[in-house]
């Protein structure tokens, strides 16, 4: 008998323009830039198709050739999705009605026709509501299907986006970085992110982890450039990520603060 699906069905929250942060993160990596077969895979993208749409038309700036592919284990999502990809087609909607998206039934394993490889696969809020233990195979199961410089982005979100964190993962299912990207206007904490962690992070957000070591030096330095408000909260953002690295941070991405974003590898964060 063929195999069903691997995975469990989610929640499937959708919200419009809910995972913009981290699509423009993809839009500039180099596994979608200077991939031969840009194929992007949105991963458990929930009740609403509008995800991929969303994920499709930002890519298709930085790379015109770019084909997203969405995958739901439920096979009235896929219905539902299709339905809304046909109004799309006929130009009832936003997006491109040649947007190259398409909707298919699939889970963890990553089911793509012609034994094509993703560049990219964007599993976003699915594995949160797994449990941890269960976080590693999951991984190793998504990143088996990459082809050999794709890339796996795992993470969360607040249901509008102006909270998310995510986890870069490899072909070999190792994390490589942690990213944790806020809306700067009007925060008040930066450690706002531990409840959105990704779910190999979520729970060592305590004392004696390298996560929560993380969160909180980033609020003290956040803090600290208090006195800097009056130049505007990217100022303050800066200024407080360029004292991380003062004091001996290893943040990359410094092209991208201004964004609200902070990355660092993930052996300065990895559990304990």
């Amino acid at each position: 008998m063929a195999r069903g699906p691997v995975g469990q069905i989610t929640r499937g929250t959708t919200g419009t323009n809910r995972l913009r942060r981290v699509d423009r993160w993809i839009a500039r990596h180099p596994a979608l830039r200077r991939a031969a077969d840009p194929l992007v895979v949105d991963l458990g993208y929930g009740a609403s198709g509008v995800t991929a749409l969303e994920l499709h038309a930002r890519l298709a700036r930085a790379r015109p050739d770019v084909e997203v592919l969405g995958l739901e284990i439920d096979p009235e999502r896929v219905s539902r999705a299709r339905a809304q990809l046909e109004l799309v087609r006929a130009g009832g909607a936003s997006f491109a009605p040649d947007a190259r998206v398409s909707f298919a039934r699939g889970g963890f394993e990553v089911p793509v026709p012609g034994g094509r490889r993703p560049a990219v696969i964007r599993a976003f809020n699915v594995l949160r509501q797994y449990d941890e233990a269960e976080v590693p195979d999951a991984w190793s199961t998504m990143a088996a299907r990459l082809s050999p410089d794709g890339l796996l982005v795992e993470g969360t979100c607040d249901e509008i986006g102006r909270i998310a964190t995510w986890v870069a993962v490899g072909t070999d299912a190792a994390p490589r970085t942690l990213t944790v990207s806020l809306r700067l206007a009007g925060l008040q904490h930066p450690s706002i992110a531990a409840e959105r962690l990704p779910k190999a992070l979520i729970h060592h957000n305590v004392p004696g982890e390298r996560v929560h070591a993380f969160l909180g030096a980033l609020d003290s330095e956040w803090e600290r450039a208090a006195s800097v408000s009056p130049f505007g909260p990217v100022h303050r953002w800066r200024t407080a990520l360029s004292a991380l690295v003062d004091a001996g941070w290893p943040v990359r991405e410094r092209s991208r603060w201004r964004l609200g974003e902070v990355t660092v590898p993930w052996e300065a964060v990895a559990p304990g």
